[in-house]
């Protein structure tokens, strides 16, 4: 019986079995033996694998990477080049796109790549098509756009955010918030910090017999969070990312305004006409809200601060060490302290050390040994 047999069968069973008290140890197990098969769909056993596949692996570069998901013929290769202004072949027939195809676009200083991956069909993460090389570069993007016709149906962001789910890829959320962690003997010790809302999921049996799935007879799980059982085997695999993503609505140009109303009300959403350049400021200022960058700027001794080309960093790593690393790891060691100007101070300047942690648009003097 082939893999993908095997996982049509325990879905099958997951929606014929009813969800109450008695039955979630059980739909934990199948859930824990589908996340199980889908990873082996995804890395074959034994072997080098089947190759990534020509044209699909491009270097990372820039400061973000943006990929462009979408089912065939819905403008992504359009978007792409009415916005970085690089040629991706377009026609008016499906699966134009091939392979991925790379752009680069400045804004606000930063270097942006976006990839126009081809198109997505259903049961990409099966390995359909080339689904999951698509899927997999798309596992290394800070930000996904997922392009849809305004007039197909909303139908086709349920099966892309599906296939996407398949991979590991969570959209617009945030880890779980579940302490994990193996150890060699104790058996399972469960403990709760939160009262659970949905407590017909997750209880001291329904983890025993998840976690049994994966052959972990010893180990500490603390629920700091409300979470599922879909939660925990997110966590226990390992291997999720967790990217924000942005729908956008291409073909605007071809509803009227009363539909353009309701579709504004949809969140995570923009709406664009990608032949005819509308609303790109919109789309482009919603990409850098989600990418969640920090622009600093540099200041040699003597000189005026160079606003024209920022240091990029992200939100969460925006201390003066990360700066120094960002510039050349040898900076690190003779750096003697730092000037800062800007929001993260009390007075401009200040003279900071390696920890400081730095906000958008703040200028920097580094002081050498």
């Amino acid at each position: 019986m082939s893999l993908l047999a095997k996982i049509a069968e325990i879905e099958a069973e997951m929606a014929r079995t009813q969800k109450n008290k008695a039955t979630s140890n059980h739909l934990g197990l199948l859930k824990a033996r589908l996340a199980k098969m889908r990873r082996e769909l995804i890395t074959p056993k034994g072997g080098s694998g089947g190759g990534t596949g020509e044209g699909f692996d491009v270097a990372k570069t820039g400061d973000a990477r943006i990929g462009f998901v979408g089912f065939p013929s819905v403008g992504k290769s359009t978007l792409l080049s009415n916005l970085a202004g690089v040629y991706s072949e377009v026609a008016a027939y499906e699966f134009t796109t091939l392979t991925t195809v790379p752009g680069v676009i400045r804004y606000k200083g930063a270097k942006i790549q976006l990839l126009d991956l081809p198109g997505i069909i259903e049961g990409a993460k099966d390995g359909k098509g080339r689904g999951r090389q698509v899927i997999a570069v798309a596992r290394t993007c800070n930000l996904i756009l997922i392009v849809l016709d305004v007039l197909k149906p909303l139908g086709h962001k349920k099966l892309i955010e599906h296939e996407l789910e398949g991979f590991g890829i969570r959209l617009n959320k945030k880890p779980p918030n579940i302490g994990f962690k193996k150890k060699d003997k104790g058996g399972i010790n469960f403990t709760v910090t939160v009262r659970l809302s949905l407590s017909l999921e997750l209880d001291g049996d329904a983890v025993k017999s998840i976690l049994a799935e994966y052959k972990i007879h010893n180990a500490d799980i603390t629920l700091r969070s409300d979470s599922t059982a879909d939660d925990l085997i997110d966590v226990v695999e390992g291997n999720r990312v967790y990217i924000p993503c942005i729908y956008v609505l291409n073909k605007i140009d071809q509803i009227s305004i009363e539909e353009l109303d309701i579709i504004y009300k949809v969140p995570h959403c923009v709406p664009i006409s990608a032949h005819s350049r509308w609303n790109f400021d919109d789309l482009l200022e919603k990409m850098w809200d989600y990418l969640h960058l920090v622009r600093i700027y540099t200041k040699p001794k003597g000189q005026l601060p160079d606003y024209t080309s920022p240091v990029v960093l992200p939100t969460e790593h925006t201390a003066v060490e990360d700066f120094c690393l960002k510039i050349h790891k040898s900076l690190l060691k003779e750096l003697k302290y730092a000037l800062v100007w800007g929001a993260s101070v009390k007075h401009n300047p200040q003279k900071v050390g390696k920890d400081h942690v730095m906000e958008d648009e703040d200028v920097i003097q580094l002081v050498k040994k």
